[in-house]
Order: structure tokens, then sequence, then C-alpha cells
């Protein structure tokens, strides 16, 4: 018994030892604060009025937190302004359905509600969103108009359903665009153009050769169906919106499209690079071509331009000469900087401003 005691007491002593140097660093760190904050805070702040500064520090955040919270409350107000209700803070379905697609960006949402093509279901905000104020409150007007449901959510979820594009704190759940099919609508030009395109592939590229084609006055847009990128929400967002005004019309049988145009009269004009090989067509540089008739302009994809039974078609082949001699590699143009050089050569030299 003596000697379960003494093992005992050993075992006491040696837990005490282990304990000791623990005790002495927080007896040091307690009396080392103590002096350190002593030392500093011996006297009370002249410029806190007398206070302390921790008393300080602690009152200027609690001030400045009730003042930018009534700022951010203020520029809640003015974007969203009680024309409209504020709906609940409700996340967007993450699930993916055919029928309908996001539409993003303040262009885009912009003018697919003023334009009612698709059927727009639901309109997403950034919450508290203080830039492109203007431009969102006039989105939201629209969607307002059309008694479409706004709802406030975070930037997340709208990264989330723009799929990290630039979506400038406003989304659109909407119904899809489709290529039109053909109808008999009359052109108001005399002679009108058509942009043609085969084989685009590219949405950024689709996007930018639309808004060029709207700004430079281009009677239709028709493109083939089967090897050309859909009409995407990133096509209208690459394109300002332009998607949404302008409708693209699409052909299952695109050589067919363009035999029918001939026979009719139209003129049928392709476009080649540069580096083009001889063919039985002439070849002209873009700014001696005039836009004298109905014409088709042929625009091929960006890697292997024209098809072939496209070029057969062809009754004049076009090109835009470089200005200095090109290395292997960077003898072309982006196909839809292409586009927009031809159609300001042939439109503007042709049609009055």
């Amino acid at each position: 018994m003596s000697f379960l005691n003494h093992a005992s007491k050993h075992k006491m002593l040696f837990i005490r030892l282990l304990r000791f140097p623990k005790s002495i660093n927080s007896q040091f760190a307690h009396n080392y604060h103590k002096r350190v904050n002593n030392i500093k805070w011996s006297s009370k702040s002249k410029v806190s009025g007398g206070r302390n500064p921790d008393e300080e520090t602690s009152l200027y955040k609690t001030q400045n937190s009730r003042r930018v919270s009534t700022e951010l409350q203020k520029l809640a107000h003015d974007d969203f302004s009680s024309k409209w209700d504020r709906p609940a803070r409700l996340k967007p379905s993450s699930e993916a359905s055919d029928k309908y697609e996001i539409v993003f960006g303040v262009s885009p949402c912009l003018l697919a509600l003023t334009q009612a093509r698709r059927k727009a279901l639901k309109l997403f905000v950034k919450d508290g969103e203080p830039s492109h104020r203007s431009s969102l409150i006039r989105v939201c007007e629209e969607a307002h108009k059309r008694q479409v449901p706004i709802q406030r959510v975070g930037k997340k979820d709208l990264d989330r359903m723009s799929s990290g594009r630039v979506h400038q704190g406003v989304c659109l759940e909407a119904t899809p665009l489709s290529y039109l099919t053909e109808d008999s609508t009359p052109s108001l030009n005399s002679t009108p153009l058509w942009l043609v395109l085969d084989g685009i592939q590219d949405p950024m590229n689709l996007g930018a050769v639309l808004r060029s084609a709207y700004f430079l006055g281009v009677d239709r847009v028709a493109s083939s169906v089967h090897n050309s990128c859909p009409l995407t929400p990133v096509v209208s967002k690459a394109s300002a919106g332009i998607m949404e005004v302008m409708g693209v019309y699409g052909y299952k049988d695109l050589e067919n499209m363009v035999r029918v145009k001939a026979s009719q009269g139209w003129r049928v004009v392709g476009t080649v690079g540069a580096e083009a090989r001889e063919s039985s067509v002439p070849v002209t540089p873009c700014s001696n071509l005039r836009l004298t008739a109905p014409t088709l302009l042929l625009i091929g994809g960006e890697g292997d331009g024209l098809s072939q039974k496209l070029l057969e078609l062809c009754q004049m082949l076009v090109t835009i000469p470089p200005g200095r001699q090109l290395l292997l590699g960077v003898e072309s143009l982006n196909v839809s900087v292409a586009t927009g050089i031809l159609l300001h050569s042939l439109l503007a030299s042709s049609r009055p401003a």
C-alpha cells in the first residue's frame, strides 16, 4: 500500500512538472500583455475626446456600419424604385431545361423584353447593384410593364446562371430564339443585300457579324442550320442584343436557296482570302464592288471558308487586299472583321446615307 502511495505522489509531481512550463508561459504572456497595455494606453486619447482608443475603435466601427448600411439602403432604393414590387430573394433553379434559357447582359435583356420575340419568364437583378444604375432601372421598368417577375439575387447566382460570363448584374429567363423560316416579306430597298453565312461556328463571331450587319444596313441574314452554331444567349451578348432585333433566317439547303435567287436575277458574290487559288470565276478587290442589283454576299466559315458547292454557284468572287507582305499563318482576317469591311465597302458607296 505504501508503495502505491509513493508511486501516486511521483505521478502527481510528474504531471505538475509537465504543466509548469505552460503555467510560466501563460503568466509571462499575461504580465507582458498587461505591461504593454499600460504603457500604450496610459493616457487617454485627446483625439477621441478622452475615450480609450479601444472604445473609440469600437464606436467608429459601429457608426461606420450604420453609415454604410444607410448608404446601401439608399442605393437600393434609388436602383429599384417603388414603381415595381420587390419580390423575395429566391434563388433561381439550377436545373437545365429546354423550355427556357438565360439571357444575360443589359442590352440583350432590355431588347429581349422590348422586342418581345421571346416569352420572358423572370428577371434576375444583382442585389444592391450600384453600377449601371440607370440602365438596370430601365430593364426593370420594361419587365414591370410586361408583368415579368423581378427577383434580386446574389452575384454568385448570376455567375452560375451565365456560366461565369459577363452578365452586368442582370439575367433574364426566357424562351429560346430559333432561326426564322422563309417568308414573303418584301424588301424596302430596290437593291437588297442579303448576307449568307455558311458554317460560322463560333458564337462570338456570329454575334459580331450580326452587329455589323444591322449597323451597316443589311436587309437579311441567312445561315445554314446544319453546320452553324445555334442562336444562343452567347451570340446575343456578343451582338450587343442585336440578335433580339434582327431575325436570322435558317436554311436546311443553302445551295438550293442560292440557286433560286440566282434564277430570279440576284447576283451571287462569294468571298475568298487574298491567297485564293486561281479560279474560272473572276476575283476583284472589295473596293471595286458596287451594289447595282439585288445581291447575295456569301461568307464562309472560320476554317475552310465557303464550301465547294457554294463556290461553284458564285458569279463573282471578292477579296480584301492586304496592306503589306503577310507572314505565313496570318494571311487572313477574322471572319467578323472581314465581314464588316466587305459590308462597308459594298454598302457605303452604293446607298445614300
